[in-house]
């Protein structure tokens, strides 16, 4: 697993615009000079992680004013994501992008990368990961599926 002072690599993961169902590829390079807040949840259309990504989503703004862009995804791919933002009524409010690690090429994979990719599961942990402008882990924390975060 990448930890503190770590570089990422490079990566390719489907970003999904909020409110839109407009999808772009986002790596490691995307939203250059910026701070990264990369979040991680196990799966779509459950029931904690909404909370999760709402809870995150309501700190966009603090985000936003620190040039940071907030980032949530699973290993769920784009079209789930639509869907799951469509059928939910506070994750169709969500400001921030929510992203799509399909690992339609496994080398480039973020959870694979970050090593947050939890096999007995076929999912990933519940992770955040803090990147500053230069590509560099600045701060992680890694949950187990079962306990959500606060």
């Amino acid at each position: 697993m990448k930890t503190v002072g770590d570089e990422l690599e490079p990566f390719v993961v489907t970003g999904v615009n909020p409110g839109s169902d407009q999808f772009f590829d986002i790596t490691e390079k995307s939203f250059e000079g910026k701070w990264k807040v990369i979040v991680f949840y196990p799966k779509d259309f459950t029931f904690v992680c909404p909370t999760e990504i709402v809870a995150y989503d309501k700190l966009f703004q603090d985000f936003a004013d620190r040039d940071a862009v907030l980032l949530t995804g699973s290993t769920d791919n784009e079209f789930c994501k639509l869907a799951w933002q469509n059928a939910h009524e506070d994750l169709k409010k969500i400001k921030h992008i929510q992203f799509a690690d399909t690992a339609r090429d496994w080398e480039r994979s973020l959870v694979q990368q970050l090593g947050v990719f939890y096999i007995p599961a076929g999912a990933a942990l519940r992770a955040t990961f803090i990147v500053d402008p230069d590509y560099v882990i600045q701060h992680v924390t890694v949950n187990i599926l079962n306990v959500g975060r606060s």
